[in-house]
Parts: structure tokens; sequence; C-alpha cells
């Protein structure tokens, strides 16, 4: 963290950007990964993370992708704690990096998991074109999001206000 001094001496913090991005991300990554774990493997159980084994193996497959996903969260949560204690947290930059890192997740198992890996599908027993159609474009969306408001963040003077 940087800080400046205000001219009666008070130093005054100044927003660490690039981590307020990457803790943003990080949180970003495991919500959607609970969202994804919780919704389509738990509770619709459409899919686990690796299909192409036993049940018992698909199971810990889920398993193992929960203990990351809380992993990351806890990590996540304690970084943005750290940044807002110390005034160094840029609420815009760590939202736009909770987009990006959402979208981030969903193309990356839309398309690497679901297409080039092929450890799961979204859904099985179905035409799949409509099923990837919404989750990969959902992705992208977030993903652009994320980035646009990033830019836009990024792109004001510092002058303008709360970044």
């Amino acid at each position: 963290m940087v800080r400046s001094s205000l001219p009666r001496g008070r130093p005054v913090a100044v927003p660490d950007g690039r981590s307020s991005t990457l803790a943003g991300v990080l949180i970003g990554v495991a919500i959607m990964a609970a969202v994804d774990e919780i919704v389509f493997h738990q509770l619709l159980a459409w899919h686990h993370f690796y299909d192409r084994s036993t049940p018992s193996v698909a199971l810990l497959s889920d398993g193992l992708l929960h203990a990351a996903e809380v992993i990351a969260l806890v990590g996540g949560f304690f970084w943005f704690a750290d940044l807002r204690r110390r005034l160094a947290l840029s609420p815009r930059l760590a939202w736009g990096g909770f987009l990006l890192g959402a979208g981030g997740f969903q193309l990356f198992d839309g398309l690497v998991d679901h297409k080039v890996l092929r450890v799961h599908q979204i859904r099985y027993g179905v035409h799949l074109g409509p099923y990837d159609v919404v989750w990969n474009v959902g992705g992208a969306v977030l993903l652009l999001a994320g980035a646009a408001l990033i830019w836009w963040t990024r792109s004001r003077r510092p002058g303008d206000g709360p970044r």
C-alpha cells in the first residue's frame, strides 16, 4: 500500500488496484465453482467434476473441487479483508475482478473441461447445443463485464471520485 500525506500531515491510503482486482478474481472463481458444484453436481445431479470413471471417483472429484473452492474463497476473503483494513481496497476493481473470475471460470469449464478434455458435459441424454451456448455466452458476458468495469475504473482520472 502506498501512503501519501494530506496537508495536515495525516496519512491517507492509496488503493491497491492490482491486489483489489486479484482478490476479486479469486473470490469470483471460488463463487462460480461453488455455484457449479452445488447446483449442477449436487442439486440437479446433471454431472460430476470427473465423469469418466466410477461413481465413487466422480463423487471424490466433486469433494476435491469443493475443497479447492472453499480454500480459494477463504483466501480471497482474507485478502479482501486485509485490503479493506489497510484502506487499500478499490471496490470497483474488486467487483471487476469478481466478474472476471466468475466468467473466466465458467468459460474455462465450458470450453476446456467440457470440449477439450471432456472430463464431463453439462448434462447427459439431451442435445448439448443450447446448454453449451447458454453456459459459454453467460461466461463470456461475465468476463466482458468484469473487463469493462476494470478498464473503466482504471481509465478514470484520479480526481473523478472513488474507485
